[in-house]
């Protein structure tokens, strides 16, 4: 199982457990008579501050968030105060303090050259406080230590820190898958970037340099059109934009392509205007464009025609590019969309990858083609994305 799937398969169980947990938190702050014993009131309890403390231990345990994870973790064990210290001796604490920071960086350096649970007694007579410290590994490697203070320390304070730090363990790993995915998507921008970057500038320029003696100001308007497009193409920032930008950059591509194919090309767009400002993935519709004229219109001798429709689906977007080309034949196609990359095609296969990533399996791209009979490629994108951003320049 790849790295990819992992993280699809934890992200969507992540959010239904998120949810219960949510759900449940909500039962438990209306004390509903239905919540049943003490008992599952307190299982309840432990569930709610274990999903609050969980966001802020994913970006690494020497992050400044750590200390608000502690200070649930703190609630979670019923504990005087608790620590929790990373492999570079960062020390998120949540507790009355006496000293108790430097006590827990000695007990973390201690754990970690064991790798095992150890109890600590309290130091000296006048002291009330003892400890338990429990590694959190990851790999079989500990990147930190959870310090639990208590007088005195009681057995089931000792297992419960033990499994707190494996809790701790699983979401550190979390937070690496996250950053892994998103390294894959920025991976899979500079695999579009390269296709686009021999192909189409070879092409474009030759086209632009065509125009410079017969039609001057056509080349002039080439050269601004080929400078939106790669500005747009190559920005460095932001895996989300809106449509609005995206067909501002497919219009620099089409006018460029334009000058290759002349009357020969032709372009339909039906975009309904409420759509404009959805938020959609960087690099998602231009590259279905491309596709449509690199390998269903170029390999004929006529020509086509390219229409691009976007319309109003209640909660979605629904985006259309549809050739009248030379079509493709379905298995191929689906074979070409599950291979290993072999130059054709990296658009629709990457697009497709990506939506599935963001949108879950279903989310993926829908393409009607036979040989012969044109392609239409449809993809469909939430309009609510809160945690998607578009990043205009």
């Amino acid at each position: 199982m790849t790295d990819v799937v992992l993280a699809a398969i934890l992200g969507v169980l992540g959010g239904i457990v998120l949810s219960v947990l949510l759900l449940l938190a909500r039962r438990l702050a209306r004390r509903a008579p239905d919540l049943g014993s003490d008992a599952e009131q307190a299982a309840l309890t432990a569930l709610h501050h274990a999903s609050l403390a969980a966001p802020h231990l994913r970006a690494g345990l020497s992050s400044p968030d750590v200390v608000k994870a502690a200070r649930h973790l703190r609630v979670l064990l019923g504990s005087a105060a608790v620590a929790i210290v990373s492999d570079d001796d960062t020390v998120s604490f949540d507790g009355p303090s006496d000293g108790l920071e430097a006590a827990a960086l000695r007990i973390a350096t201690q754990v970690r050259a064991s790798g095992r649970r150890q109890v600590f007694p309290a130091p000296g007579p006048d002291d009330d406080l003892a400890a338990v410290g429990a590694p959190i590994l990851v790999d079989s490697h500990v990147v930190g230590v959870v310090v639990a203070f208590a007088a005195p320390v009681p057995a089931a304070l000792v297992r419960a820190a033990e499994e707190v730090a494996d809790w701790c363990a699983a979401q550190v790993e979390l937070g690496g898958l996250d950053a892994s995915r998103t390294q894959l998507a920025e991976a899979e921008l500079r695999s579009l970037r390269a296709q686009i970057s021999p192909h189409f500038i070879y092409n474009a320029l030759t086209a632009i340099a065509s125009f410079i003696l017969t039609d001057p100001a056509r080349a002039r308007e080439l050269v601004l059109e080929f400078a939106d497009f790669t500005r747009y193409s190559f920005r460095r920032q932001g895996e989300f934009t809106t449509l609005a930008e995206e067909l501002g950059s497919i219009h620099s591509y089409l006018e460029l392509e334009r000058a290759r194919f002349g009357d020969r090309l032709r372009v339909t767009l039906q975009i309904a205007p409420e759509t404009l400002a959805t938020v959609i993935p960087f690099l998602s519709v231009q590259p279905l464009v491309e596709n449509a004229v690199r390998h269903g219109l170029e390999p004929g001798e006529g020509g086509g025609e390219i229409r691009i429709v976007s319309r109003d689906d209640g909660t979605h977007t629904e985006i259309t590019v549809e050739d009248d080309g030379v079509g493709m034949d379905p298995e191929g196609l689906r074979t070409t969309l599950t291979a290993a990359d072999d130059g054709l095609h990296v658009g629709l296969r990457n697009v497709d990858t990506r939506l599935r990533q963001l949108y879950g399996s279903d989310g993926g791209l829908v393409i009607e083609t036979n040989t012969g009979a044109g392609t239409l490629v449809r993809m469909r994108v939430p309009k609510s994305q809160p945690l998607h951003d578009p990043d205009t320049e």
